[in-house]
């Protein structure tokens, strides 16, 4: 399976379990890779025939700026849900990073990683 990968796209959500996080926001990153096969696209030169990546991420930054929800991982599945929706995509990661997580203690980033499959 062929790869197609989107790195660092970002949005504001107001994700969160915390008021100040569903009022004020916050800067969420996905990164994502796309499980495909891209054999028919390269052999005639069609996009049609691939997953279009431009809309994959206004379709991903629509998510994160979209319905709240309390957990990164519902977060998370709700995009890999998105991105299984474009017929040439067979397996999807997601990354999401929460940089600004209320979190007491020095830390870089948060992420949760899934992967899913339309098997």
């Amino acid at each position: 399976m062929d790869r197609v990968a989107l790195r660092g796209l970002k949005a504001r959500g107001h994700h969160g379990v915390f008021p100040k996080e569903r009022e004020e926001g916050q800067t969420f990153i996905v990164d994502l890779v796309l499980g495909l096969d891209t054999r028919p696209a390269a052999a005639d030169d069609d996009l049609t025939k691939t997953a279009h990546y431009g809309i994959v991420a206004e379709e991903v930054v629509a998510v994160v700026e979209g319905e709240p929800v309390n957990l990164i991982e519902t977060l998370a599945e709700r995009i890999a849900q998105t991105c299984l929706k474009h017929e040439g995509v067979q397996e999807v990661e997601v990354c999401v990073h929460k940089p600004d997580a209320p979190i007491t203690v020095p830390f870089d980033d948060v992420t949760v990683t899934i992967t899913r499959s339309r098997v």
